[in-house]
């Protein structure tokens, strides 16, 4: 009798541990958005390399010290890989140490913003207010003057250097 309340207890136990950590609010689910630039996945897969069309048009993320845009000195401007909006300036670089560029500010009405529980917890992912193309996410532990760390797959840019 003991081992039935028991094993009754360890069920209830189990049962009533269901997370929600992954659990989207109703408010909070994503709606589909129509952007400025809307072609159809067939129209990326053409137009974008494998990597590119993973990151943009499927969220995913590049590995971490891979992109050649990472050690990138040079003055100038990075652009969205998938329809060259104007995202960062290279004035707002920051070595962060993640292993992505990062980026103190983005270039204002450009980038936009949403909810993301991919990985089981609340993050903002960032993406292009052009395409839709996903560039990757902001934290609020970035360098002054705004504490911001926008942490953005090298791959989903294109860097367009100042005119001397």
């Amino acid at each position: 009798m003991i081992y039935k309340h028991l094993i009754l207890g360890a069920c209830l136990v189990f049962i009533s541990c269901q997370g929600v950590s992954q659990q989207q609010k109703d408010s909070e689910v994503k709606e589909e958005k129509k952007f400025a630039v809307n072609k159809s996945e067939e129209e990326w897969k053409k137009e974008l390399t494998e990597a590119e069309f993973y990151v943009l048009r499927k969220a995913a993320t590049e590995n971490p010290f891979t992109s050649e845009l990472l050690e990138n000195k040079e003055k100038g401007t990075y652009v969205c890989a998938g329809c060259g909006t104007p995202l960062f300036k290279s004035e707002t670089k920051f070595r962060s140490g993640t292993g992505w560029p990062s980026f103190y500010k983005e270039i204002e009405g450009n980038v936009a913003y949403d909810v993301d529980y991919d990985i089981g917890y609340k993050r903002t992912e960032e993406h292009c207010a052009n395409c839709g193309g996903h560039l990757g996410h902001v934290f609020n532990d970035g360098p002054k003057p705004t504490g911001l760390r926008h942490c953005i797959n090298g791959v989903a840019l294109d860097f367009v250097p100042d005119s001397k």
